[in-house]
């Protein structure tokens, strides 16, 4: 007599294989917009892109290959262990952006915080997919095994990479995306929990647990919104009347009595207050410095950031002036600054007045676009009002390469200014901005203002021939006594420099060595959380 057959093991009724290389395709893509999540968040709120995303990726890729090598140490349970894995995934990942934004505003630091997300993280999503592959049915090669289940996890990443930039970050924001994608984590357990019950123990409790993980992370995500909104006030003195992400940044506003101030990405861009003193002292020295070499008033300037019409407000002071071109990335700053009632009070409405034309466009590609027709008709003022370069997409708007664009489409009796960071909080900065504008066959004249909010505040002057230092105010200036901080006897000493603050030997900055980001992270780490302008 025979022995009657063995039963059919429970492993040959788990789901199809199609399926389960679905499940890997959007574990890979979660795996990957969490990365993306915490790099950007760590970009946000600590400065230097560059970085933060190197030592996030590094972290990561270290953590998953921790999981991966730890997953040789699990042998029993698996299909418990992968659900259980892409629960904890669901919940660290899914509110990895809420925590980092609530850390943000009542931890001293939040380094610590990032880095133990990103460990938990990366090492469970190492350990999913070495999990996933044991656990596929059949008896497949297992060079064939490899190659499948990797193809579809080089897959997600894909369609995570395109999508986080032009479609998730710009309509979700970081909250929502990292909640959607917990939700997603969840999802996958629950299904796991259905296909993988007959290898499950107690496959009941671990439904229930799945269950509960995605009701969570799917409640959150509809009060989203409410949860970043909450997030962000912790993040201002005063509260918060105005919040929108757009597709470069996020604009934020708050009011207390009298006092308005406008944030960009956390990072403070003027106050009501006081927002006139830097203002006047960006626009008016450029004037009674052009004086010294033109015969005839400026008709035609050119505004590089600006967006919110501060500066054009002080330009149209100059009745000669004809045409006013202000370039700034964003759309939805511009039109803010033009249709809100309150912000159009304090810019005097000057967005809509008939001699200014915005464009919305990246300044350096409109500079490079304007270099021919520039030839016949240069601008006699430029004013670059742009923000602090914290960033290598910001650096490159003071780099050698910008300023020499600059030249080329300013009048040869013109003068340029350029907002160039604080000379007391970032001295190294500064100089380097003044280094660089030397280095671009330009003349630069440094001077500084106090500006309360932002403290001792530099700018620099820059010509194509060289410039004395202005005496005065401009004498095509109709009403000098309209101005609230600026007298002709104030001018020439914003041109002198106190011994803590006189000039450094710092190297310019070029477009391949970027060292005016390096100079800047620098001093933002030598006198800590200060406060800082990051432009307009």
């Amino acid at each position: 007599m025979t022995d009657a057959p063995e039963p059919e093991p429970p492993a040959a009724r788990a789901p199809p294989v199609p399926l389960l290389l679905f499940s890997v395709l959007v574990v890979a893509t979660c795996g990957l917009v969490y990365e993306l999540i915490t790099a950007t968040m760590a970009s946000y709120l600590l400065g230097d892109s560059v970085t933060q995303f190197s030592l996030v990726i590094g972290v990561y890729l270290s953590a998953m290959g921790l999981g991966s090598w730890l997953s040789r140490f699990v042998e029993r349970r698996l299909a418990n262990r992968f659900v259980h894995v892409q629960l904890l995934i669901a919940i660290v990942g899914g509110f990895s952006a809420p925590a980092l934004f609530l850390g943000f505003a009542v931890l001293d630091t939040i380094r610590p915080l990032l880095f133990a997300i990103l460990i938990m993280i990366g090492t469970m999503v190492g350990l999913e997919i070495p999990l996933l592959m044991r656990l596929m049915p059949g008896k497949q090669e297992l060079k064939d095994l490899v190659a499948r289940v990797l193809a579809f996890d080089y897959i997600g990443a894909l369609l995570a990479s395109i999508a986080f930039p032009l479609a998730l970050l710009p309509w979700l924001g970081l909250v929502r995306t990292s909640l959607l994608f917990g939700t997603f984590n969840g999802l996958v357990a629950l299904w796991s929990a259905r296909a993988f019950r007959h290898q499950l123990v107690r496959p009941r409790l671990v439904t229930a647990q799945a269950l509960i993980v995605v009701a969570i992370t799917g409640s959150c995500l509809v009060v989203g919104g409410q949860i970043e909104t909450f997030g962000e006030r912790q993040l201002y003195e005063s509260p918060v009347i105005f919040s929108q992400k757009t597709r470069y940044q996020r604009l934020t506003i708050t009011r207390w009595s009298d006092d308005i101030r406008l944030y960009i990405d956390g990072n403070l861009q003027f106050s009501s207050a006081d927002e006139h003193r830097y203002h006047e002292s960006l626009v008016h020295p450029a004037f009674a410095a052009r004086e010294q070499l033109a015969s005839a008033p400026a008709r035609r300037v050119l505004v590089l950031g600006g967006g919110d019409g501060l500066a054009i407000r002080e330009l149209l002071r100059y009745p000669a002036i004809a045409q006013i071109d202000l370039v700034d990335l964003d759309p939805e700053m511009t039109r803010l600054f033009r249709e809100t009632p309150a912000l159009t009070e304090l810019n005097g409405g000057s967005l809509a007045d008939a001699r200014v034309k915005v464009h919305n466009a990246d300044a350096m590609r409109w500079l490079e676009d304007q270099r021919e027709a520039a030839r016949d008709e240069p601008w006699d003022i430029i004013v670059i009002d742009l923000p602090d370069p914290n960033n290598l997409s910001l650096g490159k708007l003071y780099s050698r390469a910008f300023y020499r664009l600059v030249r080329a489409v300013l009048a040869p009796d013109g003068v340029a200014v350029i907002q160039s960071t604080s000379p007391y909080l970032s001295p190294q900065a500064f100089w380097c901005v003044v280094e660089t504008v030397d280095a671009a066959d330009l003349h630069a004249l440094p001077y500084h203002a106090h500006v309360p909010s932002f403290g001792d505040w530099g700018f620099t002057l820059a010509a194509r021939s060289p410039i004395a230092r202005p005496e005065g105010l401009a004498f095509e200036l109709p009403e000098p006594e309209a101005l609230r901080f600026l007298t002709p006897e104030l001018v020439p000493t914003l041109f002198a420099f106190p011994l803590d603050q006189r000039r450094r030997e710092v190297e310019i900055n070029r477009l391949d060595t970027q060292m005016l980001v390096h100079y800047y992270d620098q001093d933002l780490h030598s006198f800590g959380p200060l406060t800082r302008r990051a432009g307009s």
